[in-house]
């Protein structure tokens, strides 16, 4: 497994497949792509030949062509699946059912996650239950730790999920978090609940699916990617650390605040890093809204969606740009929340509420099912989820 990855190179020497090969290659995201071959001068035309009698000539007919090896990337559902874990506080419950869903379907393995912020949280749950007793144990890891949530509602567990952004924590504490004078929450009790829910010595197991996890770097604002060997607590404090809220977590000598700010996920790297052609992005911060917000907390609510998905529209740009120039055996799909909950562009991200947590994973739930059904027909492409609603008694 791979350790401390830092920036946008890749340095662990796998091969990956030919269409990561490919889009590591052409380093999108800062050289421009490289100009076509001149063409070659026109020859100069040679004389008409001498007409002759017309010979018949017997055609064999021609062979099957064989289909490309990249073909076999057109079954549907994917047998081998990388998945990028957008973070957005409470909003990632409905990731929570979007994971739960797919880890009902046997025929699918996990190859690599990336995740920021409450992205990470849901990975790191994901790998561990994985690693340490399959499917069943994933899904019932990620269960304990939501419902927990609803059941705490507390700052602690917006704490543990990133829940705070920027702007609304400037506007809920006042001008005194910005001076670095204050500081609500210890962080021990942070990494305290981290390690009752996941087993960070099991990240590093061989049966543990690979991990990319994002924070940004105070020093410079570059993104950091830990993997599975440098994943601890701390880790998974710094991708959730909202620098408003308290201070940066420091990792051997570096300062780091929450990955959303650089990556939300880290598409790109999970691109290059991944074995299998099919990435499936999970996008929890709403895009659109169809209101222009004139109210200091709608306002600031609106610019944390904005900034939160800006460094993930442009790495799908980029994407897209290697499907069409380079990789074209690569397929990214989305699940985005936005398109199964109507109005999420004006809920907050911080809503602990047990209904608002139950509307998310249902919701979760549903949009895994049509998208695993997408490439079905008739009545398949339309078969129901069955009901799963967490306990909350």
């Amino acid at each position: 497994m791979s350790g401390t990855i830092d920036g946008t190179h890749n340095d662990d020497g796998s091969q990956g497949t030919a269409a990561s090969r490919l889009l590591s290659s052409t380093n999108i995201w800062s050289d421009p792509p490289s100009l076509p071959p001149a063409p070659e001068p026109a020859a100069a035309p040679r004389p008409a030949p001498i007409a002759q009698a017309p010979v018949t000539v017997e055609v064999a007919p021609r062979p099957a062509p064989i289909a490309p090896a990249r073909a076999r990337a057109n079954l549907w559902p994917p047998r081998k699946l990388s998945l990028a874990l957008q973070g957005g506080g409470t909003f990632a419950a409905f990731t929570w059912g979007v994971l739960e869903r797919l880890l009902e379907e046997p025929s699918i393995a996990f190859d690599t996650i990336g995740g920021a912020s409450a992205g990470t949280i849901n990975a790191l749950l994901l790998a561990c239950g994985l690693a340490e007793g399959g499917r069943e144990a994933a899904r019932a890891r990620l269960s304990r730790f939501w419902i927990r949530l609803m059941h705490e509602a507390s700052f602690r567990s917006l704490m543990l999920i990133g829940g705070f952004s920027p702007a609304g924590s400037s506007v809920a504490f006042g001008p005194t978090l910005r001076s670095g004078q204050f500081d609500p929450f210890d962080l021990d009790p942070l990494r305290q609940a981290l390690c009752r829910d996941i087993n960070f010595a099991a990240l590093r197991d061989a049966k543990c699916p690979k991990l990319l996890i994002a924070a940004t770097r105070i020093r410079d604002g570059q993104q950091q990617i830990f993997g599975n060997d440098a994943i601890t607590a701390d880790v998974a404090l710094a991708s959730t650390c909202p620098p408003l809220v308290h201070c940066a977590v420091e990792i051997d000598g570096e300062a780091y605040w929450d990955g959303g700010f650089g990556g939300n996920p880290p598409l790109i790297k999970l691109a290059q890093q991944s074995t299998t052609a099919d990435l499936l992005l999970v996008q929890v911060t709403p895009t659109r809204d169809s209101y222009v917000p004139i109210t200091l907390a709608a306002i600031d609510r609106r610019l944390d969606q904005i900034a939160a998905n800006a460094a993930l529209k442009a790495e799908i740009a980029a994407i897209e740009w290697a499907q069409s120039h380079a990789a074209p055996a690569l397929r990214l799909s989305t699940i985005a929340a936005e398109d199964s909950i109507e109005g999420l562009a004006q809920r907050s991200s911080t809503d602990l509420g047990r209904g608002f947590i139950r509307l998310l994973h249902r919701s979760g739930r549903d949009a895994a099912e049509r998208w695993l059904g997408q490439g079905a027909t008739g009545t398949e492409a339309q078969r129901a989820s069955p009901a799963s609603e967490p306990a909350l008694a």
